[in-house]
């Protein structure tokens, strides 16, 4: 079918055959469409939907769009397994989970993103790190996830290319917000990498992705059915970022987080229990623990042992990062010039929180990108975010600034103070909030 014709019949409200699908994405990949045509089928796309047949098929075009890793030739002790979140303010969850799971016998390629909007990106706060590559070559990727069992970097040029130009059209056509599209863009990707299991991360909550908690259950619902239809088992959580996730919100202050909560220095708080929580499920999706106690117990023993932080360790230093960051971290990581405390206003408990306008607040400071290509501060954030439901009295703090000028702080002072809501006491909202699990037909 010529690709009008398949835009016309999308126009019209037709299902797409997956021969049709196939054709279109690859003509995406090989510039045999044209941006004007590929801004056509997104609106079509946008305006009518697929069914889940079609989101299948577009997804498994995406994924097979360019290379689709195959590990099989390494001979892996154990599954290749991976996850994936919607994104969200202090989530830092994927530099403790990577290296956790590798502690327990798991094999993890994570391909990341950069921040986009009010989330952070792994990449760039992977780039804190001084060598730290996000894009090394395939020989070394394939080592590390092999030798190390975890290496996470940034998207190749010869992965999903399909899904590389179709974003960049729908972000200049606004057709971000299209069910089969968003889905199509995280799980071809992701699929790409020859998984034996996935899990998600899907946020709910001031600081999702999703505009609201139904649309955050239908994204998850359908990522899980999606990934198993096409042939890889996938469960999706659904998690509170109704407040940062980790007490702070900042690239290099988030690294710090992480090494803290992998060294043991940190051994409570939400980012723990989620990545906890995710973990376990990727051990029970990759066979490597029989129940849920028996993955809780195997992730515990690894992370007291110090194993997980070793891993994390090795791959740092096998990306070009410092070898004894670890045990130095103030040596390498940036800080900014200025720090302020930031106080309540009045006496009360912390009963909400815009955390979307957290995290506009780092970018502000310089911590994410207003257009693309922009330069990031690594040093410059929040830390000290206290959690929902803390009791203040006025004049105490519940957050520190991290601010290059002290004219930058202000403004991001008044900007905190008009994102809390201050009264009397709420209940802290669930952190799990539903796990759906998908096996693949």
């Amino acid at each position: 079918m010529l690709p009008q014709e398949a835009i016309r019949a999308k126009r019209d409200g037709e299902a797409l055959d997956a021969a049709t699908i196939g054709d279109l994405v690859a003509g995406i990949a090989d510039d045999g469409l044209g941006d004007a045509q590929i801004g056509a089928l997104a609106m079509a796309i946008f305006l009518n939907g697929m069914d889940a047949t079609e989101t299948v098929a577009l997804t498994e075009a995406v994924r097979d769009s360019g290379d689709v890793l195959d590990w099989t030739a390494l001979d892996l002790p154990g599954p290749v397994i991976d996850k994936h979140s919607t994104g969200g303010v202090g989530d830092v969850v994927s530099l403790i989970l990577g290296p956790w799971i590798a502690a327990c016998g798991g094999h993890v390629p994570m391909i990341s993103g950069r921040g986009l909007g009010h989330t952070g990106g792994t990449l760039d706060k992977l780039e804190s790190i001084p060598g730290y590559s996000v894009v090394p070559d395939t020989a070394t990727f394939r080592r590390l996830v092999k030798d190390v069992g975890v290496a996470i970097i940034g998207q190749t040029a010869d992965l999903a290319p399909a899904d590389r130009r179709l974003y960049a059209v729908r972000d200049v056509t606004a057709t971000v917000e299209s069910l089969p599209l968003i889905v199509s863009s995280i799980l071809g990707k992701k699929l790409a990498c020859g998984l034996d299991a996935l899990v998600m991360d899907v946020k709910v909550g001031s600081g999702a992705f999703m505009p609201t908690p139904e649309a955050s259950r239908e994204l998850a619902e359908t990522i899980a059915e999606v990934a198993s239809r096409a042939g890889t088992p996938t469960t999706a959580l659904l998690t509170d970022m109704s407040q940062p996730l980790a007490p702070c919100a900042g690239n290099a202050l988030e690294v710090r987080e992480a090494l803290a909560v992998l060294t043991g220095a940190r051994r409570d708080g939400r980012l723990l229990e989620v990545t906890r929580g995710l973990a376990a499920e990727m051990l029970l999706a990759g066979g490597l623990a029989t129940d849920r106690t028996a993955a809780l117990g195997k992730l515990d023993e690894r992370l007291a042992s110090g194993e997980a932080a070793e891993r994390f360790g090795r791959m740092v230093a096998g990306l070009g990062g410092p070898a004894n960051l670890l045990e130095a971290p103030d040596r390498h990581l940036p800080s900014a010039p200025v720090r302020r405390l930031v106080l309540a206003p009045r006496a009360g408990h912390l009963r909400g929180m815009d955390t979307r306008a957290l995290g506009m607040t780092v970018v502000e400071l310089g911590g994410g990108r207003r257009q693309a290509g922009e330069t990031i501060d690594p040093a410059v954030g929040l830390s000290d975010i206290a959690e929902l439901g803390t009791k203040l009295d006025a004049g105490q703090p519940f957050a520190t600034l991290h601010a290059r000028s002290p004219a930058e702080a202000d403004q991001a002072e008044r900007q905190l103070l008009e994102a809390i809501e201050i009264g009397e006491a709420t209940t802290s909202p669930t952190l799990i909030r539903d796990i759906i699990r998908r096996e693949a037909p």
